[in-house]
């Protein structure tokens, strides 16, 4: 092991250790995620696209890596890892390599032995922030390291189709995770999954899918006024996480930053008409400004941790989505039930 700080754009040092086959420098907007498993999901999910991930759960690696078709993508999208402990002595049936081995073979960085709980209340006071894995004497974070519009580097270049019905939908990928294919496919429907700028509304559909993605919703202009035209048309449309932010943007609201997000899958949410509670999957750092609705949308879901909106709908017309992630992978599937909600609509 080789020992590495973690410098915070604000001037905080963490001192840790890298292995040495480890790449030691990485730089990337610094959050933390409160699962206390999932880490194979979470680093494949790209939503995570340029982010260094502190995982505050104290132990991480204990099961391995299991085979890639199991990933929530082809490969690990976050930039860093921070633990605490990373476990070399794993053990499942299904898993073919360590945590520590899959990270060097992704060339991404690893530092452990931090204080998280530290850094994550720091994290918490301040909000997230850039920072940098290096090795030596303190650096200034280099801000321009940054990946401005990460939509755009995870959102998939060409169509895909999966046939499976005579109703057709377009799946937007703004950075969509697998295990949302694996249950649009269980349905018979035939799913169009193209780009985040693919302009669809001159073509044959039945319904719109918006997916998670990372980074600010504001970036993804095109999609919105893509969106903004296939709402006319007064088709079904279901948003998850990013793609729920970008409903309420098509639909003349606005979002902001949170000041350190929701990530993990303990986050607890209220359906506000049934005023039933459910633990959900989450990981988004934005959310939709709830005096900005315009009045012929309501709230539908919201976190109970902070009373942020978490879900949205239009009072008439068959548009909804929610800020929290139904498919899981990692958490609970308490909500899974929200998809039969949306091909019921088609």
């Amino acid at each position: 092991m080789t020992q590495t700080t973690l410098t915070l754009q604000d001037g905080t040092t963490f001192q840790g250790d890298s292995p040495q086959t480890n790449n030691p420098l990485a730089t990337g907007e610094v959050v933390f995620t409160t699962g206390m498993t999932g880490y194979i999901e979470t680093l494949t999910d790209p939503s995570y696209a340029g982010q260094i991930i502190c995982f505050t759960y104290p132990l991480i690696g204990n099961y391995g890596v299991p085979p890639q078709h199991t990933w929530e993508s082809q490969k690990i999208h976050a930039r860093g890892v921070i633990v605490s402990e990373a476990c070399t002595n794993w053990s499942h049936s299904q898993s073919t390599q360590s945590l520590l081995e899959w990270l060097n073979k992704e060339q991404v960085s690893l530092i452990t032995d931090i204080d998280t709980r530290a850094l994550t209340k720091h994290l918490r006071e301040v909000g997230t922030m850039a920072g940098t894995i290096h090795q030596g004497s303190q650096i200034t974070v280099d801000t321009t390291k940054l990946i401005t519009n990460p939509v755009s580097a995870v959102t998939i270049t060409q169509e895909q189709t999966y046939t499976n019905g005579n109703k057709t939908i377009i799946a937007v990928d703004c950075g969509m995770k697998e295990n949302i294919i694996r249950h649009l496919s269980q349905f018979p429907i035939t799913i169009r999954r193209v780009p985040f700028d693919y302009d669809y509304t001159n073509e044959h559909f039945d319904g719109i899918f918006l997916s998670n993605g990372p980074g600010d919703p504001t970036d993804c202009q095109q999609t919105i006024d893509i969106l903004k035209k296939a709402m006319t048309k007064q088709k079904p449309i279901f948003g998850i996480c990013l793609g729920s932010q970008l409903m309420a943007l098509a639909a003349g609201a606005k979002t902001f930053k949170l000041p350190y997000g929701h990530r993990g899958q303990n986050q607890p949410c209220i359906d506000t008409r049934t005023k039933r509670c459910y633990i959900t999957s989450q990981n988004h750092g934005y959310a939709v400004e709830e005096s900005s609705l315009p009045p012929d949308w309501s709230v539908t879901f919201r976190n109970l941790n902070d009373q942020s909106i978490e879900g949205i709908a239009h009072t008439s017309l068959p548009f909804f989505s929610v800020q929290f992630h139904p498919e899981a992978n990692p958490g609970p599937t308490d909500t899974t039930f929200l998809f039969k909600q949306f091909i019921d609509l088609l």
